[in-house]
């Protein structure tokens, strides 16, 4: 591959016109979109408009006025588009680690008249999840049991009470087959809870088709809904009419101005809200979901999910073919080669695995690629982390950044001590 046939396909891109939504700065190729995605371009004057104009003058009539009150609801139908839920099955509300807090306790105290008391989960899950599922399980009387990915299936037996993965690995981009997982759980007797969390708005997902039980996912990386924004919850339908929720705040009650003292459950997901809800951040959000489902008018049929996917693809090749091509014998691919088991993130470990990782990251961040680190342990290797928005990036990117990637080692640039001095967040 060379830079003119990455031009070409830039060219001949139909979803290339996309990446105007967006405000990215000069001279930046941003490889980190799978942290944090990038500004949309209406985000600022939305936000502006929030606060000068339905805040500061409409002041509380909003709630009604400019809708406020339905916020969770209404940006909870948009992300159900993108991960085959149905209208009024999702909301969009607090933290990805207190929405998994609520899905896990109500899989918990569905299971908990079974007698089965393990929760399974993956050794190398994103810590949050386990610490959650860890405080969960000692409260209400489980056992939280850490496996490797090789032993799923089999491990799922008569006494596992809930399979609780994240579909895609924060760490190595290796995505679980959610239908074949779930259809074992079910079949030994457990449900499920899937972290969406590096899925949603980065590869297609069938929640309904799956037959999953619970899920919750982040609003602020591929969903491009600003540092810290709300994240999503949804529950299958099956559930809905029965689950426990553990935060009975006012906004999940069945009526919240009718101010009875007793709390009395809303139907179906909308119990999952609990306070007040953040109109501000919910409304930068928004944003950021309508530049994911700007993709559905393109290709006919082919468009919103399905043709964001084929670029990823496309883009996540590219790379690997480069990095393979012009630094052989420097890296290891971590990331699985195969279409069907690779996310929109690519993941390199040093070849010796020796130290260096965490500089070279920094050394090309410095340059302005800007991708992100992850530190290994006794079983995982450091890791360089990559991550492929194929809304905004294109294949002249791909190419400038093994381009820099490869200045970087040829002129041991990471080498230098500015480097190799470790910052707060990696």
């Amino acid at each position: 591959m060379t830079l003119d046939d990455c031009r070409r396909l830039d060219a001949e891109d139909p979803l290339a016109p996309l990446r105007g939504q967006f405000i990215l700065p000069e001279g930046v190729i941003y490889l980190d979109g799978n942290s944090l995605g990038v500004l949309p371009r209406a985000a600022p004057a939305r936000i502006a408009e929030v606060v000068a104009q339905e805040w500061g003058e409409g002041l509380i009539r909003s709630w009604n006025s400019a809708r406020w009150i339905d916020l969770p609801q209404r940006l909870g139908d948009k992300v159900a588009r993108l991960i085959g839920a149905a209208p009024g099955e999702v909301v969009c509300t607090d933290g990805t680690s207190v929405n998994l807090y609520k899905v896990l306790f109500a899989a918990l105290s569905q299971m908990k008249p079974s007698g089965r008391r393990v929760v399974v989960s993956e050794r190398s899950n994103f810590p949050t999840d386990l610490y959650i599922a860890e405080s969960l399980c000692r409260e209400r009387g489980f056992t939280l049991k850490l496996i490797d990915e090789s032993e799923l299936p089999a491990v799922l037996d008569e006494h596992v009470a809930v399979l609780m993965l994240t579909h895609v690995n924060y760490r190595t981009g290796a995505m679980h087959d959610m239908k074949a997982l779930t259809a074992a759980a079910h079949a030994a007797g457990a449900l499920t809870v899937w972290d969406l969390a590096h899925s949603a708005g980065a590869v297609p997902v069938a929640l309904n088709d799956c037959g999953a039980d619970f899920a919750i996912g982040c609003g602020y990386k591929y969903l491009n809904g600003g540092p810290g924004a709300p994240a999503f919850v949804w529950v299958h339908e099956r559930h809905a009419s029965r689950f426990e929720q553990p935060l009975s705040g006012w906004f999940g009650h069945a009526a919240p101005f009718e101010f009875t003292p007793h709390y009395r459950p809303a139907p179906g997901v909308t119990r999952y809200l609990c306070g007040t809800q953040p109109v501000l951040a919910l409304s930068a959000l928004e944003c950021g979901l309508d530049t994911v489902l700007a993709s559905e008018p393109f290709n006919g049929d082919q468009g919103g999910m399905a043709a964001l996917r084929a670029k990823s693809l496309a883009l996540t090749d590219a790379f690997i073919a480069l990095v393979e091509e012009r630094c052989p014998g420097r890296f290891t691919l971590v990331t699985p080669r195969e279409h069907a088991r690779r996310g929109s993130q690519v993941c390199l470990a040093l070849a010796d695995n020796g130290p260096g990782a965490y500089a070279i990251v920094q050394a090309l961040i410095a340059r302005g690629v800007i991708g992100d680190f992850r530190a290994g342990d006794s079983q995982m290797p450091d890791i360089l982390r990559f991550g492929f928005t194929p809304l905004y990036l294109g294949f002249e990117d791909v190419w400038n950044a093994v381009e820099h990637l490869v200045q970087v080692l040829e002129r041991e640039e990471w080498k230098r001590p500015e480097f190799n001095q470790k910052l707060a967040v990696t």
